[in-house]
């Protein structure tokens, strides 16, 4: 009996280094044929450097300290955004999922806001907060808001009826439904909002560096473009890459952490 689960233990764990093998092979052989495309000229090395220079590229941006300058300005614009629009988006969601007035009140005001692209408002946002700071946040705190409250207010309406009645029979007040009920039961689909946020505050904050900014990592990808130096814009790309990986992992983490019963379903 040992033997047989020892030889089961065995091939599952054979199967699972086979599986992380397999992951980590697709970018690796990826890598090695542009790598060597450049190398040859069959594609342009000046649109696509070989990944060798732009690790290079990489090295000579962090020792001059221009890189983590860059890095440290947009990790800063996407958190401050990130969490103004993350806030708001929960309370509203939730208070929208409790209370039907204010579902029926804001419901047309989300539903005819959330399929303009933030990005489409940028002239409007650069009218009313001026091209600094508050405008960068402004744009990603808007973009963020929409996926989050929508979700949240998704969350509380799945929540299953008999615990809604079992807070009523046991007298439950609004704080008591607001903290035990409501966000509790919202947090999956929440989470799911809050996923999908950063990965537009992601998006986001590549665009509105672009847009009158003189650093960041947008500002990085586009000013090499402009003057066709493509290494450093692929630099830039594969930091956004990077980040977007890293809180992916993070939330992910959040997430089993807040809703552990998920997990074991």
């Amino acid at each position: 009996m040992i033997d047989i689960e020892k030889n089961e233990w065995l091939k599952e764990e054979k199967k699972r280094r086979k599986q992380q093998w397999l992951t980590i092979s697709s970018p690796v052989l990826l890598l090695i044929l542009w790598e060597v495309l450049s190398r040859t000229e069959i594609i342009d090395s000046r649109f696509f450097p070989p990944p060798t220079s732009i690790v290079q590229t990489f090295w000579d941006l962090a020792r001059s300290g221009e890189l983590f300058s860059h890095v440290g300005i947009s990790l800063m614009r996407i958190v401050i955004g990130f969490i103004a629009g993350t806030i708001p988006g929960i309370l509203l969601g939730l208070l929208m999922g409790m209370y039907r007035p204010l579902k029926s009140f804001f419901s047309p005001l989300l539903m005819a806001l959330m399929p303009i692209p933030t990005l489409a408002l940028m002239p409007l946002i650069l009218i009313l907060f001026g091209i600094g700071e508050l405008s960068k946040v402004v744009t990603i705190a808007g973009s963020v808001f929409f996926p989050v409250v929508i979700n949240t207010a998704a969350g509380v309406a799945n929540i299953d009826g008999s615990y809604l009645d079992a807070a009523k029979n046991y007298g439950a007040g609004p704080k008591d439904f607001f903290l035990k009920i409501a966000l509790p039961g919202a947090l999956p689909v929440m989470m799911e909002g809050i996923q999908m946020g950063q990965a537009i505050a992601l998006l986001t904050i590549v665009a509105a560096e672009m847009i009158g900014a003189q650093s960041g990592i947008g500002y990085l990808i586009w000013s090499s473009y402009k003057v066709f130096n493509f290494k450093p814009m692929y630099v830039g790309l594969i930091l956004i890459s990077f980040f977007g990986y890293i809180f992916s992992i993070l939330l992910r983490w959040l997430q089993q952490k807040l809703v552990p019963w998920q997990e074991r379903r």
